[in-house]
This record gives structure tokens, C-alpha cells and sequence, in this order.
């Protein structure tokens, strides 16, 4: 078999995703591109436009896909993704990265076979999808909500459970205790030292991207089989079993060299461990969720009140960082509110994009190319100019 088809699956994760996962494990099945069912109808019809997968299955049954392009026979899942520029990018992840990923996952936590893994993150996330994966290893059918709620999972009834900052906060907001899980594992977003301290021993912080099947180092301490170095410029590099095969269609460059997955992350090693100090794009993490700023900035220069927009990110203590919208309005004595311009972005961009703050200037400093000085910016609104927290 020279190639594979590719299934787009825009469905809830609990309509038979994970045995669609097992079968692209196991290479009887087709290829699998999970889209998060919820995306307003502009955003999910550039995904589909980019990445050209063959079928699109949802709820009402499977249809082929115009133009569709195949996938290569080594690659099981192809996690959307929208990185630094807000143009879709498909990560090829091979059936034997994702396992390796999760069989040294499951090694380090010591999780046993028949142990309940619960999913309450998105499957279109590599952090959901791996959790299905852990899954289909231990043999046993993961527990799947699609909505959080934190009386629902400390009623699961699983062993081990897979989170980002801002639900692991609203879950002890709530009272509930984390005793009932035998590891909590938190990643996505920046996690701030209090809130890790008042979760306790049972959490274990990961470090990971798309392109590293996700986690793929464990409180700073790289997997079995996984190397962390730092490059030139602090750039933090992974190399190992877990890495991406490459970029759907060349959606991107690979950002390979010599082996190592050159990521977007500034970091150095103390006490051996690896501490990711920021990134080195424009990425911004709130919730668990990653929103390119030029995609939101772009939707905002579009609205009458404004003319002329930057989007930032804010250190947040629940969301990690949150999305706030810079703007120069276009008549000063009649600003837009932020409820009109978070309108605006959830007709096109997904909820999460809105932003969550506003900030009005009479108009930006420039640098001498006439960029946006967003150093300058951001000392403005901020009060400082550093990079945002990542991990």
C-alpha cells in the first residue's frame, strides 16, 4: 500500500473516535485528522482547503473530500495546528512516534494495564489525542467528557487524567480533591507555581508541542528515549522517537536540523532540568488553547471602529495568558467596547480567540522599518516588555 486515505473527523469525541485511533494505530484504518466539531464554518473550511484530506466524517456519515490528497502509509494522525502564523499546518504523527510517546508516558507514571485514562480535552489537541492513545495501550476504553465540569470528573472514577492550568484551578475552586487520581498530568499552558504547590505531589507538569507527539518531557526531565538540548539563541531542541515525520502537503518547514526539532521556545537547564523561560513567536497560550495573534489582529483592523490593531498576550493566574486587544480607534471620542470586537473575532476565529481584555492608545509607536515596536507596546500596556511564560 503506497498510500493512505485521510479521514477529516469533525465529530464529538465520544462518536467512536478512539476505536477510528486504534484502527490508524494498527494501520487497518485510515489515516485520522480530528477537527474540533464546534469551529464556526470560515475556520473549518480553510482547515479542510489546507490540508486536503480525502474524506470528512461527521455525524451524518462519511463523504469524499473534493481534491483530497493521501497520506503517506506510515502516518496514523495528522493533528491541525494553526503555530505562529494562523495559517493551518498539519503535523504528520507516525503510528510509531505516538506510541512510543505513550509507552514511555505510561513508563514514567508507572501506570498499570486496565487503568482508566479520563478525556476531557479536545481530541483535535494533541494532549486529548494522546490520552486515547494511552488508551488503546492500557487496553482499556477511555472515559470521555466533552464538556468540563469539575463535579463530573472527580466523579469519573479514573486513575489518571490529563489537564491544562485553567481546569485544574476550576477544579480545586470546587473543593474537589485530586486523592482519586493516581496522576494528574498538566500541560498546555504555563502553570503557576502556587497552583502546582496546592495540587500536590500527584501532578506532574509536561513540556511538549504537535510536533513532539505532545509531553515528551515530565517535570523538566526529558522520556525515556527523548533529548533536550538548548541551540543557538536559547532555543530549546528535542530529539528522539516521538518526533513529527513532517508538515502536511509542506504546509511549513520542518524546522529539523540534524535530527533535532528546533522549537519556537527559549529555555535553559537548572539543576539539570529543563525550564522553558518563553517563546519566540507570537503565540498566545490561554486555557490550554493556542491563539495566533495575527489572525485576531486581522479580524480587528476589519471593524469600522478601528484602525489599527495589535493582540497581545498577559500573564493571567487561571488562563495562563490572556488575549488582549491593543487598538487605535478610529474616532477617539467613540472607542468600540470590547464586547462589539469580541463579537466580531467569534464570527470567524474560534471562541477562545476573542479577546479577553482591552487596552486604547491614540496610536502605535513604530521602528524604523514601520513595524509595530511591540516591545514599546507592551511596555506601554504592561508595564514591562519580556517574554511571556510558556512551559
Amino acid at each position: 500500500m503506497s498510500e493512505r486515505p485521510v479521514h477529516a473527523v469533525v465529530a464529538p469525541p465520544g462518536g467512536g473516535l478512539a476505536d477510528r485511533i486504534r484502527l490508524a494505530l494498527g494501520g487497518e484504518g485510515p489515516a485520522v485528522l480530528p477537527l474540533d466539531p464546534g469551529l464556526p464554518g470560515p475556520a473549518l473550511r480553510a482547515v479542510l482547503a489546507e490540508l486536503r484530506p480525502t474524506h470528512v466524517v461527521t455525524p451524518e456519515g462519511t463523504r469524499a473530500y473534493p481534491g483530497g490528497v493521501a497520506a503517506a502509509p506510515g502516518t496514523a494522525v495528522i493533528i491541525a495546528t494553526s503555530g505562529s502564523t494562523g495559517t493551518p499546518k498539519g503535523v504528520e504523527l507516525s503510528a510509531a512516534a505516538l506510541i512510543a510517546s505513550a509507552e514511555a508516558s505510561l513508563r514514567r507514571l508507572g501506570a498499570r494495564p486496565g487503568e482508566r485514562w479520563l478525556c476531557c480535552l479536545p481530541p483535535s489537541h494533541v494532549s486529548g489525542l494522546q490520552v486515547l492513545v494511552r488508551s488503546v495501550l492500557s487496553g482499556t476504553e477511555p472515559l470521555i467528557h466533552e464538556r468540563f465540569s469539575p463535579a463530573a470528573v472527580a466523579a469519573s472514577g479514573a486513575d489518571h487524567v490529563s489537564l491544562v492550568p485553567t481546569q485544574l484551578r476550576r477544579l480545586l475552586d470546587h473543593g474537589a480533591g485530586l486523592s482519586r487520581f493516581r496522576t494528574v498530568l498538566l500541560g498546555g499552558a504555563a502553570a503557576p507555581p502556587d497552583l502546582v504547590r496546592q495540587a500536590g505531589t500527584r501532578v506532574v507538569t509536561t513540556y511538549g508541542m504537535s510536533e513532539t507527539c505532545g509531553g515528551c518531557v515530565y517535570d523538566g526531565v526529558p522520556l525515556d528515549g527523548v533529548e533536550a538540548a538548548i541551540g543557538p539563541g536559547g532555543r530549546v531542541r528535542i530529539r528522539g522517537p516521538v518526533l513529527f515525520s513532517g508538515y502536511r502537503l509542506g504546509t511549513a518547514p520542518s524546522n529539523l536540523e540534524g535530527g533535532w526539532y528546533v522549537t519556537t521556545d527559549v529555555g535553559e537547564f537548572r539543576d539539570g532540568r529543563l525550564l522553558v523561560l518563553g517563546r519566540a513567536d507570537d503565540v498566545i497560550n490561554t486555557g490550554g488553547r493556542k491563539v495566533a495573534a495575527g489572525p485576531v489582529a486581522g479580524v480587528l483592523t476589519r471593524h469600522p471602529a478601528v484602525r489599527d490593531a495589535v493582540v497581545m498576550g498577559r500573564p493571567h493566574p487561571e488562563w495562563g495568558e490572556e488575549v488582549v486587544a491593543v487598538v487605535v480607534p478610529a474616532d477617539p471620542a467613540a472607542p468600540p467596547t470590547l464586547g462589539e470586537l469580541r463579537a466580531a473575532v467569534k464570527e470567524t476565529l474560534p471562541g477562545y480567540a476573542a479577546p479577553r481584555a482591552l487596552e486604547v492608545l491614540d496610536g502605535f509607536p513604530l521602528l524604523a522599518n514601520g513595524k509595530h515596536d511591540l516591545v514599546a507596546i507592551r511596555r506601554t500596556i504592561f508595564g514591562f516588555a519580556g517574554m511571556k511564560d510558556e512551559s
